[in-house]
């Protein structure tokens, strides 16, 4: 069902309420998404986006229901990836000559998914389609987050259409940023920039200045997932600059796996002896096996520093370790330092391997970090706790 967004702008899309994995098991969505389409009628029609393909036969019949597919005269296609194209090849069956609206390399990843020859029509940055009253401006946004992505500007209503770019993995009853909880609405927001926005933070920068220096009147923001942003719509544009720039807060994150719960002991000893050196500082302490992995690079995303430990296991560290290291190297964090622990029984190396790790992700490390051998003695408890205030220093908060 069609829902009235401003002056014959409606959005059209579909609200998955039982998604709980997204980017195949990449991404957690705990609290669901959307797939958000918006239809723009004028003197010409034109469709901005689709949906997820598994939802693609019943966008397409719903669409059907509340106007006449041939009366659509242009298909914008913000971005190629699959969540918000996969409804293409039953729309264009119905439609088949109705011009595409994309980027280059949108026609080039569109065809690739698809294999069909549509009737594509590439745009630049600064492109117009005229819809009537109204005009569609679009605005490249290369690797925010493919290269295919752009934006679509609608003049007179002054809204822009920003694809993955302002959005959260949210699914609500409610239509707009000023109807929902704003705890949640913020979280969302973060662990979506942090988990997908995070390498391109430099190209997040230069696009947003460069469309600010546009001077565009803002109305609303309509992303592809998530809420509307009509109250205040500035306020994520703001929060985007503040994100894309080496963003931290006054926060320490410990990062911990553990076979017989040696290292899990240390860790909690350091977090003590964090917290008494920097009681203003919030230590967060997670289990990488026990924890969601999206969850604890938002809390990697905010912090100043973080420690991360394993017991040595074949000369290495456990998998969970291995594969949020691999995660964040790929994110490409930057300006902010680490450390790490870890037990062992008779030979020790993963300290120095979580050391190699964190360098490769860009991460200051610190020290040559801190090892107890076997389950912790007393001392080696105090001394974990010494540690963890010596780092305050080293991590100069």
């Amino acid at each position: 069902m069609k829902r009235l967004i401003k002056n014959e702008v409606y959005w059209v899309g579909i609200t998955d309420w039982e998604l709980r994995k997204f980017h195949g098991d990449e991404y957690s969505t705990d609290r669901g998404s959307s797939y958000n389409s918006y239809l723009i009628r004028d003197e010409k029609t034109a469709l901005v986006d689709t949906v997820w393909v598994p939802f693609g036969e019943k966008f397409v019949d719903n669409l059907a229901a509340e106007i006449d597919l041939k009366k659509i005269d242009y298909v914008i296609a913000n971005h190629a990836e699959v969540d918000h194209s996969g409804a293409l090849p039953e729309l264009m069956r119905r439609i088949p000559d109705v011009p595409i609206y994309c980027t280059s390399n949108g026609a080039r990843c569109l065809s690739g998914h698809y294999h069909q020859d549509w009737n594509y029509h590439t745009v630049r940055t600064g492109d117009h389609l005229n819809l009537g009253s109204r005009e569609l401006v679009f605005i490249e946004a290369p690797m925010l987050h493919w290269p295919d992505s752009m934006f679509s500007y609608l003049t007179e209503d002054n809204i822009l259409f920003s694809n993955d770019a302002f959005g959260q993995h949210y699914a609500t009853e409610f239509l707009f940023n000023d109807k929902v909880d704003q705890c949640e609405l913020f979280a969302e927001a973060l662990k979506y920039y942090a988990n997908i926005l995070t390498p391109f933070n430099r190209l997040v920068r230069k696009k947003i200045e460069e469309f600010l220096s546009l001077e565009l009147p803002l109305d609303l923001i309509c992303p592809s997932h998530g809420v509307i942003w009509r109250d205040n719509p500035g306020q994520i544009v703001e929060k985007y600059l503040e994100w894309s720039n080496e963003y931290c807060e006054n926060q320490i994150t410990i990062i911990y796996d553990t076979m017989w719960n040696g290292t899990k002991c240390i860790a909690e000893n350091i977090a003590e002896g964090l917290t008494s050196a920097a009681p203003a500082v919030a230590v967060k302490l997670y289990n990488s096996a026990k924890t969601d992995k999206n969850d604890i690079v938002a809390e990697v995303f905010k912090s100043k520093a973080v420690v991360v430990g394993s017991p040595t296991i074949n000369k290495g560290i456990l998998t969970s370790i291995a594969g949020l290291m691999e995660e964040m190297r790929g994110l490409g964090f930057r300006g902010k330092k680490a450390a790490m622990f870890g037990c062992y029984g008779w030979s020790g190396e993963a300290t120095k391997r979580i050391g190699e790790l964190l360098d490769r992700s860009g991460f200051t490390v610190v020290d040559e970090g801190f090892k107890a051998q076997w389950t912790p003695t007393d001392q080696a408890k105090d001394d974990a706790a010494d540690y963890g205030r010596n780092l305050i220093a080293q991590f100069d908060i």
